[in-house]
């Protein structure tokens, strides 16, 4: 078994494609409308592994994500090695992404650092 694909309620469904265009290579597929529901979407597919589904209802409530909670709480983007990891968080920072765990060897041996995408959802960017 896999996991195919996560999916993120969004309120910029442009800005957060571009987003993951921009600093992860996604590739977007077409874009879905749906308006009877008034939901779009896109799936966004990366080099390998799950793809990312954003979706679009205009009445989906915000949650706010400045605290840990229960439930999905990140996803991991893997780079290919620690200069990537480096580079990557250098150009979002540049860029003005909030960084909200700075480059590190984590515990348990990963090397790895966390950015919040424009809407705030958290991607752990490792190796």
């Amino acid at each position: 078994m896999k996991i195919e694909h996560l999916a993120i309620w969004v309120s910029d469904i442009e800005e957060m494609r571009r987003f993951y265009e921009q600093y992860f290579n996604a590739k977007a597929g077409e874009k879905y409308v749906n308006p009877k529901k008034n939901f779009t979407s896109y799936f966004l597919s990366f080099e390998e592994g799950a793809r990312l589904e954003l979706m679009h209802k205009p009445e989906i409530s915000v949650l706010k994500q400045d605290k840990e909670h229960l439930g999905y709480i990140h996803f991991a983007i893997s780079v290919g090695s620690k200069e990537k990891v480096d580079a990557l968080i250098a150009k979002l920072r540049e860029d003005n992404y909030k960084i909200t765990g700075e480059p590190r060897t984590t515990g348990d041996g990963y090397y790895e650092s966390v950015v919040l995408d424009p809407e705030g959802n958290r991607i752990e960017i490792t190796i």
